[in-house]
C-alpha cells in the first residue's frame, strides 16, 4: 500500500465543508481530500460500500456442499459457502466469542468452521454448533451466537452480497436487464481464469478510470483499434446503427440490443445499479482478442457474431464486457485508502475445454494487457492527485459523463444520514 501524509486537521466539519464545496463544482474532478482522508474512507465504508450490492463469486466456484471462497472488502472478510442443502450463504468471518477469524484459507472445502482461538465450531449455514465449556455461563444459548450474515443474491450464476440488513432486493433491478444478460447462459458457464491486479491507488481513481474512455486512444492502443466506444458518439453512429440492425439476426438472440441505464443517480434503489448497452466493434473485429478473432466457442444462445459487445454494470463496483464467445467481469474492491484490488474474471462456455476449445493466453491477452496499462496510469494519477499543488479540472462532457454521474451520486451518498 502506498503511504501518504497523514491529515492532522481532519474533522466532521471539514468533511461536510468539502462535500458542499465539491457539490458547487459540478462537472469537475474531485478535490484530493476525497482520496486521502481516513474520515472519508470510513464514511464510504459505512454509507456506500457496506450498503451496495457487490459481486462475490460465481456458482461454478462453489459446486459442492462445503465449498467456500472468501471475499475481502477493506479490513473485513466474508465467507461465501454452500451448505449441505445446496444453499449459498455469506458469513462474516468473525467468531462471535472474541472476534478471531474462523477461516484462514481463501478457498477450499470444509464441514465446519472452527475458531482457532477457543475452538467454537460453526455449521456451514453459520449456526453455532459447539462452544467449548460455555455451559459455565448461565443462560448461554448457542442459537444466539451464530456467525453474522450478509445479504446474498444469486442471479444468473453470479453471487452478490450486501452487508446492510435493510438493503433493497437486487433481483428487481437485475430483472430489467435480464433479456440482455440471460443469453450468455452464465449459470452454466465456467471461470476460465481470474486474476487480481493490486493497485496502489484509491478505489475511486480506479473506478473513474473504468467509467470513461477519454484515455483509451492514448493509453490502450490495442483496445482502441477495435472498440468504437473510444470515440465520440456522432463519429460512430453509422457503425453502431449498422451493428444494431443486424444484431438479432446474426447472434440469434432477441433482446440483445436492449439499452437500459439505471445506475448511480438513476438507480431506483441505493446500491442496486444496473446498466446495459451494446456497442460496435470496428469493421473486421468480432471479439475482444489480439486481432479481434474468436478465441472460444460461442456462449449460451449465441449462433454467430454481429461485431458488437454487451456492456453491463452489476452493482456500483462491478462491470462486464460480454463478447459472443467469452465474457469479461471487472470487480473493484477497496482495500484501504490507497489500495484497490482490480479483479478480472474470464468466463467461457461450461463445456469448453482448455487446450481443445480455447487457449488461456489468447483468451486473456487483451484485457490482461489493458489492465496492466490501466495500473500504470492509475498509479500516476494517484501520485498527482495527492500532490499539494493539484487543482481539479473539468470532466470532458462527451467522454466523462459517467464520471460526473458517479461523483454526483457519491457526494449525495456521502452526505446522506447513516
Amino acid at each position: 500500500m502506498k503511504q501518504i501524509a497523514t491529515m492532522l486537521d481532519d474533522s466532521p466539519a471539514l468533511l461536510e465543508e468539502k462535500i458542499a464545496a465539491q457539490q458547487q463544482q459540478a462537472g469537475y474532478a474531485m478535490d484530493p481530500y476525497f482520496y486521502r482522508s481516513q474520515r472519508v474512507y470510513e464514511r464510504e465504508l459505512e454509507r456506500i460500500l457496506y450498503r451496495g450490492w457487490l459481486y462475490a463469486a460465481h456458482v461454478s466456484q462453489l459446486p459442492e456442499p462445503g465449498d467456500y471462497i472468501q471475499f475481502e472488502l477493506g479490513e473485513d472478510a466474508i465467507i461465501i459457502c454452500r451448505d449441505e442443502a445446496g444453499e449459498i450463504h455469506a458469513l462474516m468471518n468473525i467468531c462471535r466469542h472474541r472476534g478471531a477469524r474462523v477461516c484462514q484459507e481463501q478457498h477450499g472445502n470444509r464441514k465446519t468452521f472452527v475458531c482457532p482461538y477457543h475452538g467454537w465450531v460453526y455449521e456451514l449455514d453459520g449456526s453455532l454448533k459447539a462452544a467449548r465449556a460455555m455451559e459455565a455461563l448461565e443462560g448461554f444459548d448457542r442459537a444466539d451466537y451464530g456467525l453474522k450474515h450478509a445479504r446474498c443474491c444469486v442471479y444468473q450464476g453470479l453471487v452478490f452480497i450486501n452487508c446492510a440488513a435493510d438493503a433493497a432486493d437486487f433481483e428487481p433491478a437485475l430483472d430489467t436487464i435480464a433479456e440482455a444478460l440471460r443469453p450468455y447462459d452464465l449459470p452454466n458457464a465456467k471461470v476460465a481464469h481470474s486474476q487480481v491486479y493490486q493497485v496502489d491507488a484509491n478505489w475511486k481513481l480506479a473506478l473513474e478510470n473504468y467509467l470513461e474512455c477519454y484515455h483509451c486512444a492514448t493509453a490502450h492502443r490495442a483496445y482502441a483499434k477495435m472498440h468504437s466506444i473510444q470515440d465520440v458518439e456522432d463519429r460512430i453512429s453509422d457503425l453502431t446503427e449498422a451493428m444494431l440492425a443486424r444484431a438479432v439476426a446474426q447472434t440469434g438472440v432477441n433482446g440483445i440490443t436492449l439499452n437500459h441505464y439505471q445506475a448511480y443517480s438513476a438507480s431506483t434503489e441505493f446500491g442496486a445499479d444496473v446498466y446495459h448497452s451494446r456497442y460496435a466493434l470496428y469493421d473486421g473485429f468480432l471479439t475482444g482478442s489480439d486481432g479481434g478473432q474468436p478465441v472460444a466457442p460461442l456462449m449460451g444462445q449465441f449462433t454467430g457474431y454481429d461485431g458488437g459487445a454487451g456492456d453491463f454494470q452489476l452493482g456500483p463496483l462491478c462491470f462486464m464486457l460480454n463478447y459472443p464467445d467469452h465474457c469479461v467481469l471487472y470487480r473493484f474492491t477497496p482495500r484501504g485508502i490507497t489500495a484497490t484490488d482490480m479483479e478480472i474474471v474470464w468466463f467461457v462456455r461450461g463445456d469448453a475445454e482448455e487446450g481443445r476449445d480455447y487457449d488461456r493466453d489468447a483468451l486473456t491477452w487483451l484485457w490482461h494487457h489493458t489492465t496492466l496499462e490501466d495500473e500504470f496510469i492509475i498509479t500516476r494519477n494517484s501520485a498527482g492527485v495527492n500532490s499539494h499543488f493539484f487543482e481539479p479540472g473539468p470532466y470532458n462532457p462527451a467522454y466523462e459523463h459517467l464520471c460526473v454521474d458517479f461523483v454526483n451520486w457519491y457526494l449525495q451518498a456521502l452526505s446522506s444520514p447513516g
